[in-house]
């Protein structure tokens, strides 16, 4: 079994900033998914997220949004995980990285979070790095968008980024496709 999960934050005030990449990413994933079963999301209230789920090549997945805050995601991913008895090798998760700059992926395992609040989460509440992460790049070219780090996260993206957006997105469901 894998366990998909996409990084952000809930509500239509933060739909399609940069923090909600590892949202998009797996809204994608589930539209591209349909035709292999994928079943439509569902509110889970036990887990605090969003969740989807299908069987592919004889393996269970589910793709999974928490709606714990960015923050707080390793609450979500923990009830998850322990609910279906899941090793961190199971685990793959999909968030934005201010780190790389827009349209680049970085697929790694056993990292540090670097200042990502939360892959923070998750590694405390898992008591471990040792999971595989699609980091995807929303670094801004203009390096006086970034100051701030929160406010650059929190808005969205500019028209002239959107294509960039949309390709490393899809460039981002090929590896997540090669993971499982």
């Amino acid at each position: 079994m894998k366990l998909i999960i996409g990084l952000g934050n809930p509500g239509k005030e933060y739909l399609k900033t940069r923090h909600n990449v590892g949202f998009m990413v797996l809204d994608a994933l589930q539209k591209k998914l349909v035709l292999s079963g994928a079943s439509n999301w569902e509110l889970s209230k036990k887990f605090n997220a969003e969740i989807c789920g299908l069987t592919l090549n004889n393996e269970k997945i589910v793709l999974t949004k928490p709606l714990t805050f960015m923050n707080n995601s390793g609450e979500a991913v923990q009830l998850i995980a322990h609910f279906y008895k899941l090793t961190v090798k199971d685990l793959i998760v999909v968030h934005d990285d201010k780190d790389l700059k827009l349209g680049d992926i970085r697929v790694q395992k056993d990292r540090s979070d670097a200042g990502h609040n939360g892959v923070k989460s998750i590694i405390e509440h898992l008591k471990t790095q040792n999971f595989i992460r699609v980091r995807v790049g929303i670094a801004s070219e203009n390096e006086k968008k970034m100051k701030d780090t929160a406010k650059f996260v929190l808005n969205k993206f500019g028209l002239l980024e959107r294509k960039k957006v949309e390709e490393v997105i899809n460039r981002s469901l090929e590896e997540i496709l090669k993971l499982i």
